[in-house]
């Protein structure tokens, strides 16, 4: 039996570090962000608590960082590893920017980080997700995208970041339809609201509690989704306070 394990991209105090967190009761977890201090807590925290973490320094929009961290998993767990889950929380590009006033550098980000690292993670996780499929696991081996608004509409002086996020919306849809009949659950999450972390403490602190949107919360419906019996797979849902206008 390979051994199974779940895989998060863009580990930080929020919404990373709280799936990583409910998927660490599980599974053994792998971190990866492109600085080890965004992860280097949390898998003390794990392995502190009993569980299995290990955190990978990786850039995702760079393919050979990504395969580095493959390289690294297969070392630590075993040529036979398998993935349960895979869960894309990275995202760039997030500039608040009058559309001709944007440079060129700023722009790409949006298309290098949520766009062509959503991509590179994507090849290179799923290999490790259907090897899941064939070790019996439990559940339909899941890669969920961490999405945003933005994948859905353009709005005002966020070209640069819808750009990324439609095409991470467009992946996902299309990897879903591709790996879906071979037992892999593909799921895009819309975030559709402000995430209630130590940065935005002081945002609407006048809308009342539960105005923003628990990480817990959000880490709670993405193990939902990979629970999900695969005769009703959810391919995408979109996740806001009660606050939130839509």
């Amino acid at each position: 039996m390979s051994k199974l394990i779940a895989i998060v991209a863009g580990v930080g105090p929020g919404t990373g570090a709280a799936v990583a967190r409910r998927f660490a009761t599980a599974y053994p977890v792998v971190l990866l962000s492109r600085n080890a201090s965004s992860f280097n807590f949390l898998v003390d925290e794990i392995n502190g608590n009993g569980g299995k973490a290990i955190g990978i320094p990786t850039d995702v929009s760079d393919a050979a960082s990504v395969k580095n961290a493959i390289d690294s998993i297969h070392k630590e767990f075993g040529a036979d590893v398998a993935a349960a889950a895979a869960v894309f929380n990275a995202a760039g590009g997030f500039i608040r920017k009058p559309f001709l006033e944007l440079t060129e550098e700023e722009f790409s980000r949006g298309i290098t980080v949520s766009g062509k690292g959503s991509f590179v993670f994507s090849q290179a996780t799923l290999p490790l997700l259907l090897k899941g499929v064939d070790a019996g696991s439990k559940y339909p081996p899941t890669l969920i995208f961490t999405g945003a608004t933005a994948s859905l509409r353009g709005s005002a002086q966020l070209s640069a970041f819808a750009t990324g996020e439609f095409a991470k919306r467009a992946l996902a849809q299309s990897l879903g339809r591709e790996f879906g009949p071979k037992g892999v659950h593909v799921a895009n999450a819309i975030i559709d609201g402000v995430i209630d972390i130590e940065k935005t403490k002081e945002w609407l602190k006048d809308a009342g509690p539960d105005a923003k949107i628990k990480a817990d919360a959000i880490a709670e419906a993405y193990w939902s989704l990979h629970t999900q019996h695969r005769s009703a797979l959810t391919h995408e849902i979109d996740i806001r306070p009660f606050v939130e206008k839509w």
